[in-house]
Order: C-alpha cells, then sequence, then structure tokens
C-alpha cells in the first residue's frame, strides 16, 4: 500500500510541475528548471554520502573496534539479502541513526552514541533493520527524484516571482493570470511540492517500518526502541542537524525538534503511529508477545533484556 501511495505522490508531484511549467515558463522553461534541478540532484545522489557523514564527523568502525555492532548489522544484512553495509558511528548525544548510499553496493549506516547508549542490543538491532529497509528499498533514489521534481518547481518559482515583479503583462507570458497570478503561484507552487515532498518521505518511513521489522524478526525491537528514541530527541538537541535541517527526513527520528506531529509539514510520521502499527504486526496474544520482545536472535545470545541484572557491554565497546 505504501508503494503505490509513494507513486500516487510521485505523479501528482510530476503532474504539478507539468502544470507550473506550461503556466509560467512553457515547454522550454519547463524543460531548463527540469535540467538544472536534474544537475544539482545527480551530483547531491552521487557524493551526499560522503559529504553527510564527513558533515557529522561520523567515525567508521569494524569488526576491531566495534565487533559486537558490526556483527549484528552483518547479520541482519543476511537476513535482508542485501551487501554488507560501511558502519558508522557519530558521537552526539542526541539517540538517533541513519543510512545513506546511492544503491545497497555502496550503502551506509550511522548511529550516534547516544543512542547506543540509550537502547539495549535488541533496541538496536531494531533501528539497524529500519536503516538496512531504508536501503533496500533504494529510499535514497526515491527521494532523490522527488527532491529533483520539487527542486524544479521551485526554480519555475523564482522564474515567475521576477516575471509576476517586473515583466507580468507581456505577451510572452504563458499565465493568463497576469503579474499577481504569477507572485501567487510563486508561494503556493514550492509550498504544495513541499507538502507532497514530506508526505512521500512519512511513507517511506511506515515502509522502513514494517520492513526493518520483517529483517529483525521482531516488530516490539523497533517499538520499544521508537518509544525511547521519541522521548531522547525531546530532550537533547542536535544542532549540527539544527545547523542543516535538509538532511532531517534520512534520520529515523526528527532530530530537528523531536516533534513526530503527523501533519501535512512533518518529514516524519507520528511516533505513536509508527508504534501502533508496528505492534499490529504481532499476533495479540500476550505470551507471543513477550517472545518477541525476548527471543534471541543471531546476535542476542550474549545479552538478553531479561537475563540478570549484570552490567552488559555495548555493540561498539
Amino acid at each position: 500500500m505504501n508503494y503505490i501511495r509513494t507513486g500516487l505522490l510521485l505523479a501528482g508531484l510530476t503532474a504539478l510541475f507539468g502544470a507550473v511549467g506550461m503556466m509560467i515558463g512553457g515547454q522550454q522553461g519547463m524543460i531548463i528548471a527540469l535540467l538544472f534541478a536534474g544537475a544539482m540532484n545527480v551530483f547531491a545522489y552521487w557524493n551526499s554520502d560522503a559529504m553527510l557523514l564527513r558533515m557529522r564527523s561520523a567515525r567508521q568502525v569494524d569488526d576491531k573496534t566495534a565487533p559486537e555492532l558490526v556483527a549484528m548489522v552483518r547479520d541482519l544484512a543476511r537476513n535482508a539479502g542485501l551487501p554488507m553495509p560501511k558502519v558508522y558511528v557519530i558521537e552526539n548525544p542526541q539517540p538517533n541513526a541513519f543510512a545513506t548510499g546511492r544503491n545497497p553496493e555502496n550503502a551506509a549506516v550511522a548511529a550516534t552514541t547516544g543512542l547506543l547508549k540509550l537502547l539495549d542490543r535488541n533496541e538496536i538491532a531494531g533501528v539497524m533493520a529500519h536503516e538496512l529497509a531504508h536501503v533496500k528499498n533504494r529510499d535514497t533514489l526515491t527521494m532523490t527524484i522527488t527532491a529533483t521534481i520539487a527542486g524544479a518547481i521551485s526554480a519555475l518559482a523564482n522564474f515567475a516571482m521576477f516575471a509576476g515583479m517586473f515583466g507580468g503583462n507581456r505577451s510572452e507570458n504563458n499565465n493568463p493570470l497576469g503579474g499577481i497570478g504569477m507572485i501567487l503561484i510563486a508561494i503556493l507552487a514550492p509550498m504544495g511540492a513541499m507538502i507532497v515532498q514530506m508526505a512521500i518521505s512519512r511513507s517511506r518511513e511506515y515502509d522502513a517500518d514494517r520492513i526493518g521489522a520483517e529483517i529483525c524478526g521482531h516488530p516490539l525491537w523497533l517499538a520499544s526502541a521508537l518509544n525511547k528514541l521519541d522521548k531522547g530527541v525531546h530532550a537533547i538537541p542536535n544542532m549540527e542537524a539544527e545547523r542543516n535541517p535538509a538532511t532531517a527526513h534520512m534520520y529515523i527520528a526528527n532530530p530537528l525538534s523531536g516533534k513526530g506531529v503527523d501533519s501535512l509539514f512533518s518529514t516524519h510520521p507520528d511516533m505513536a503511529n509508527r508504534i501502533a502499527r508496528l505492534k499490529s504486526m504481532v499476533p495479540s496474544s500476550p505470551q507471543s508477545e513477550a517472545a518477541s520482545m525476548t527471543h534471541s536472535g543471531p546476535w542476542a545470545a550474549k545479552s538478553n533484556p531479561t537475563s540478570a541484572p549484570r552490567r552488559r557491554r555495548r555493540p561498539w565497546q
């Protein structure tokens, strides 16, 4: 259902671009705007992973520096039928994580130290499975296409603003509404594109939750993690993300404000809705729910949330 919804939203965004383009710049102006936005996003698609990791001062870890975390990701990637991604740790107290990379062969998953300290082993596995779901779904490609069309609409809107202010009455303008109409389009078209873009982002998060739960095999692991993350991002600001809010949609939890409001202008679904959907994947009997929380996967035999209260080693130690 989420795939269908994403496809319909992309189709709607494309239709909006076509209508705005023909009204403002005609066929020639529409093509120029699309090529301009496409060139910028192709560059971002090929280089954004390295740029984002460098911006966040991410540190790559391996079997020697973080054996348990890397082994966990390796097991989950095998469950998902994916190549082993690169694994990064970011020194940041806000609990969060993201995936990046242009395709599964060039993917990376990253978790903050705040997340690794807050969550137990099973919850970390749920989060890493969610990120691998983004890789499996090729969501970076989907969001790049979305950004290309939205960027082209914004470029056309800038042209409309200029034309409305300085040339709105010229006959060569294709907009029959004149200068005021051009200015209105310049304001409303990017807003409409942003609403659709954020709706697509929310749709991809829901799908990553579902597939991530299937990858790790236990929906309640991820549900428990999201509950803790929702509280954690409220309590701890992420100043690096605040300085570059354009990357907020990549995180598992909104790093800007910690508000998971499922509104038109939110890049993330409401956390309560996400948790409810994950819980609905679990059979209703109490025994099955308890088994989902305590069953030890291939990486969890050494540590279990219900085991004796001894000090557990964290996956990065």
